[in-house]
């Protein structure tokens, strides 16, 4: 049996219900094509080490300063003990230079000077004897010479320790005071050193977030500077789409975009955080007939954190701008 002809009049509606199924699929003038990024925050401890704590797993919501993870800290917390010791010795031999000597050691200088004073008396009135039997002719006065050289050796030794005593009740010189200072600050500056080596064993989230991706568990070899945890902040999640030049030139940072995408609900409010300097060429995820091969510029909206969750990384959405961006786009 041959088909019968088509009316003329059946043709002609199906060729307008196709068209317009066609327009259904282009998406308004106003709308640009895009997809939700995010900035992740990875945690990491910029010393290596055994894993031996993991407080989060994905999934988790993690509130800011909640405890992440920790890698062991035996060698750390040797090299904290170590400069805390050099620390005290330092502060120890400084006191000691600025002190002077020992109330023992003076005591002792004391009793010498005591002695020496003594001496000094004696030969004193050993020589004043001598002199009057000079004088009565009782003795020659050559005699006199032995007894004025032993006044003059106790005077020279009461002098001696004088000047010990004198030293003695002063520190160090200037200068072994000021070095030991210094070893004092160095020392200081090595155990904050260390504690700070303790303190990055440990970390902690930075920011509230949700834990999207655990990369070690217990038990594993951490490198120095690698990531153990990701946390996805809300406020890090953003939208980003791609416009030609026209439209580029009218944006504007803090302008308001909508953002469409399934599931969402309803359209999410944000605002244009970011535009790009340089033209690209269209992103490879937008597989828009009527943008591909074009120069288009990118742009990134962020919405509030609130309206954030409702995104996902790598979900394809829809930014609409605001009016009046459109309107200057179709002149």
């Amino acid at each position: 049996m041959k088909p019968r002809p088509v009316p003329r009049r059946a043709a002609v509606a199906a060729i307008a219900v196709a068209a317009l199924l066609v327009a259904c699929d282009k998406p308004p003038a106003d709308v640009y094509l895009g997809y939700a990024e995010a900035d992740y925050v990875r945690l990491a401890a910029p010393i290596a080490g055994t894993l031996t704590q993991l407080h989060l797993e994905r999934g988790d919501r993690a509130a800011a300063g909640t405890p992440a993870f920790g890698l062991e800290q035996d060698s750390e917390r040797a090299e904290r003990e170590e400069a805390a010791s050099r620390l005290r010795r330092a502060e120890a031999q400084w006191a000691d230079l600025q002190q002077g000597r020992r109330p023992d050691e003076l005591a002792a200088i004391r009793a010498q000077h005591a002695q020496a004073q003594a001496s000094l008396t004696l030969s004193r009135a050993d020589l004043a004897r001598g002199e009057q039997l000079v004088a009565q002719n009782f003795v020659s006065p050559a005699s006199l010479d032995q007894l004025r050289a032993g006044v003059g050796r106790d005077v020279a030794r009461v002098g001696e320790l004088d000047a010990q005593l004198r030293v003695a009740r002063l520190g160090g010189r200037e200068q072994e005071i000021a070095a030991a200072a210094q070893e004092v600050e160095a020392a200081r500056a090595a155990l904050a050193q260390a504690e700070w080596k303790v303190a990055q064993k440990t970390q902690v989230a930075p920011v509230a977030g949700d834990v999207v991706d655990v990369l070690y568990r217990e038990g594993e070899w951490v490198a120095a500077g690698s990531p153990v945890v990701t946390l996805l902040p809300p406020e890090r999640i953003k939208a980003r789409f791609f416009v030609p030049p026209a439209v580029a030139g009218r944006l504007a940072l803090g302008q308001p975009v909508q953002l469409i995408c399934d599931g969402c609900g309803a359209p999410i409010p944000a605002r244009v955080s970011f535009i790009a300097r340089e033209a690209e060429f269209t992103s490879p995820l937008i597989f828009s007939r009527e943008i591909r091969a074009k120069l288009v510029f990118m742009i990134e909206a962020r919405p509030a954190p609130a309206d954030a969750r409702r995104l996902h990384p790598g979900l394809p959405v829809e930014a609409r701008l605001a009016p009046a961006t459109a309107a200057g786009a179709a002149s």
